[in-house]
């Protein structure tokens, strides 16, 4: 059984995929081709964003976001220590210092609650993170932020194609970073990322900061980096935009399905909580289970293979903890660390195999 199917996707796609390929490779423009700008224009018009700025990675995305802010030493930024490393490895690669905040304990997302005394004079932006598939709660985080003067960076990476009240995630605040990483919902077969904003002058510092900091060839005017996605990586996510309406839609019933299962199962789980003015696009379908590595382990030897995203929060990790940080501190983002779990998940996942793995999560978080 796979995680995440990547198979059954290639070979549903294969003839528009190749063909995406093979004219890259007859065309020979490797850098900035014309599946650069032509992506850059899809994805602007599927989410609603002005503008659209392909870039290496969704990690290079949020750095370059930060620099095009204009943040770096002395700054703080506030985000979730409940994430991926990546977002607060971009603020400190910034020069910046991340601050975190705790996340609600049902959808896992940061607390917009608890971010407004978190803001200090050096407070420059708010990183919210979109995690397990579902925008986090933008309206007042966005609110927050203009009392205070402060930009807000979606960390979308793993909600690209979610709608929250109406509006597509990556269109729901002053800038909106993704990932095309394999295993996104929507992802090539390597690297890649985007930024969306509608703001003129950011989209024009973010184009330039991607390319070295060019506002024309060998004319540097900041300092930029490395940062463009390569043209081959854009084909493959032409190729794949074909169907990502469907996959999106496949992604939320059988999420809903999952639910479903689940509760009539009787298992002893709890699921993540979906708030009824968004929808989830579930890049994991994570659940809840108290003894995890009992759990996990029972379900290995039934050939389901599982994933914890994330084992340790940020704020214990070596490269980012937090000074003299006491025990009770972030005590939502440190129960979750302990009790989350993946289940496969993908638009191709079919309905006799997720019985499978919902008989074997009943049986395993039973007998545990």
């Amino acid at each position: 059984m796979q995680f995440i199917d990547l198979k059954s996707q290639y070979q549903a796609l294969k003839p528009s995929i190749n063909a995406r390929i093979q004219a890259v490779l007859d065309h020979g423009q490797f850098i900035m081709g014309p599946e650069v700008a032509e992506l850059e224009a899809k994805l602007a018009a599927y989410t609603g964003a002005k503008h659209c700025i392909t870039v290496a990675s969704g990690t290079e995305a949020l750095l370059i976001a930060l620099m095009a802010e204009g943040i770096g030493p002395g700054h703080e930024v506030i985000t979730t220590p409940f994430t991926f490393a990546a977002t607060a490895e971009t603020i400190v690669l910034a020069g910046a210092k991340p601050v975190f905040v705790d996340i609600k304990p049902g959808d896992c997302n940061i607390d917009p609650a608890l971010i407004e005394a978190a803001i200090t004079p050096a407070t420059r932006a708010i990183m919210p993170v979109g995690l397990y598939g579902q925008v986090a709660d933008m309206d007042e985080i966005n609110a927050i932020a203009a009392r205070h003067g402060l930009s807000v960076i979606e960390d979308a990476a793993q909600s690209f194609g979610a709608t929250y009240k109406g509006r597509k995630s990556c269109n729901v605040s002053r800038i909106g970073a993704t990932s095309f990483f394999p295993s996104k919902p929507l992802g090539c077969y390597g690297d890649g990322g985007a930024l969306f904003t509608n703001d003129d002058v950011l989209a024009q510092a973010m184009r330039e900061i991607r390319t070295h900091g060019q506002s024309q060839r060998y004319l540097h005017t900041r300092v930029g980096v490395g940062g463009r996605m390569d043209t081959l990586q854009c084909a493959i996510v032409l190729g794949k935009l074909e169907r990502f309406e469907w996959e999106i839609e496949e992604r939320k019933r059988i999420g809903a399905r999952y639910a479903e299962l689940i509760r009539a199962s009787g298992a002893p789980v709890e699921l993540l909580q979906v708030a009824p003015d968004r929808d989830c696009v579930w890049a994991q379908y994570t659940v809840k289970v108290a003894n995890r590595p009992a759990v996990v382990e029972a379900l290995k030897q039934q050939g389901i293979p599982t994933a914890v995203h994330y084992p340790r929060p940020l704020h214990k990790q070596p490269a980012y903890a937090v000074p003299d940080c006491p025990a009770e501190a972030f005590p939502h983002s440190n129960w979750a660390a302990d009790v989350v779990m993946s289940l496969p998940m993908s638009a191709d996942l079919d309905a006799a195999t997720q019985e499978r793995v919902v008989q074997a999560l009943r049986s395993a978080t039973t007998q545990v």
